[in-house]
């Protein structure tokens, strides 16, 4: 049985590592030949995620600098396994040692020591959002692959806290330190923010991403839908507490007249729908709009204001969580989501490039 760590069908990654041990990495494996790649444009990826960028992210001084130690020839994926590497180089353990046998209210501390009897108690181990380190970098090499057939992957900050956007400017997402596509809404969330942090709390908010050139008829029915595999995939990072795709819970709300896409007809002869309730599935197959997504995000679990809890006898206790922690998670989980769904897409695509006979036949050159 798989221990977890292992996520894909044909484009899959395995990543390991822990938030204070040596090293974080992960391996790619599926990667066709003949994809450009270079460790510039997976840093890129690794920098929008990486901590000490602003005063709403954690300050630890890590430069998150990523090493491809296999898998690519002069510039060009070889079709073996990627290898990478990120090396931890500004641990402070000693910044949990007045915790180490208290469970972390918020955190996964009781649930690991409940499974494995041991428990790393330094910023969490594999539970850390550190960990994420490994699924951007093998997800920046599924989006430069998806990028290469046409396909983008795009996820910014749709709320934070209490606060919304009401407008979309892509070039916003880079041009504040919340992510927000709208400078107003990032305006007035920073205010939230920085009242949070004065209170020594913390913020939540929602993640929108959007996948725009999917073909139609990708993903697989019943177990293995499309929508079902972005959900998992993305309720798989630590701080996410809920996916919708679409129009989401709204539908819960709506009616089949109002929520059913129609299907028209373009003038170059190809089929699509009048609008995209669905987000751009249907049946758990892509139907070739634009891929919409939602992620809530939970508030950063580590405050510094004093909460109650147990230690590892079961003793009542008090404890307040001191060191370097986001306020608000939202920012830097952005590109954790879009990864995560490029990974999704990227096996998808070649998951399904065989459930075609004429597909086959094409590629065989009969």
């Amino acid at each position: 049985m798989a221990a977890g760590s292992s996520f894909g069908e044909l484009f899959r990654i395995t990543t390991w590592g822990e938030s204070h041990g040596k090293a974080i990495g992960v391996v790619v494996d599926g990667c066709p030949a003949g994809l450009p790649l270079s460790g510039e444009e997976i840093q890129a990826y690794l920098d929008r995620r990486k901590p000490g960028q602003s005063r709403y992210a954690s300050h630890r001084n890590e430069s998150d600098a990523v090493e491809i130690l296999s898998g690519t020839f002069e510039g060009m994926t070889t079709g073996t396994p990627i290898s990478m590497i990120v090396r931890n180089t500004d641990q402070r353990s000693k910044d949990y040692s007045n915790i180490q046998d208290l469970f972390r209210p918020g955190h996964a501390d009781f649930g690991y020591f409940e499974k494995y009897g041991i428990r790393d108690y330094r910023g969490g181990g594999r539970s850390s959002g550190r960990e994420t380190i490994g699924r951007v970098a093998g997800g920046a090499v599924a989006a430069k692959l998806l990028e290469s057939l046409g396909v983008t992957v795009r996820a910014y900050a749709k709320s934070i806290g209490t606060v919304s956007i009401t407008s979309f400017d892509e070039e916003e997402i880079f041009r504040n330190p919340l992510c927000m596509p709208d400078a107003d809404a990032a305006s007035r969330a920073s205010e939230l923010v920085t009242r949070a942090m004065a209170e020594k709390n913390s913020l939540g908010g929602t993640i929108e991403c959007v996948a725009k050139g999917m073909p139609a008829g990708f993903g697989d029915p019943v177990f293995r839908k499309l929508d079902a595999a972005l959900a998992g995939a993305v309720m798989s990072i630590g701080a996410v507490k809920g996916v919708e795709i679409g129009d989401g819970f709204a539908v819960s709300r709506s009616t089949g007249a109002d929520d059913n896409d129609g299907f028209i007809r373009k003038e170059d002869g190809t089929v699509t729908t009048g609008t995209n309730h669905a987000g751009g599935i249907l049946g758990g197959i892509s139907d070739g709009n634009t891929i919409i997504l939602r992620a809530a995000v939970k508030p950063t679990p580590s405050i510094a204001r004093p909460q109650n809890t147990v230690d590892t006898s079961g003793t009542p206790c008090g404890i307040e969580i001191h060191g370097r922690h986001d306020p608000v998670i939202v920012p830097r989980a952005c590109v954790v989501v879009e990864c995560m769904t490029a990974l999704v897409l990227a096996d998808a695509i070649l998951c399904g490039a065989s459930s075609r006979l004429d597909r086959l036949k094409r590629l065989l050159g009969r």
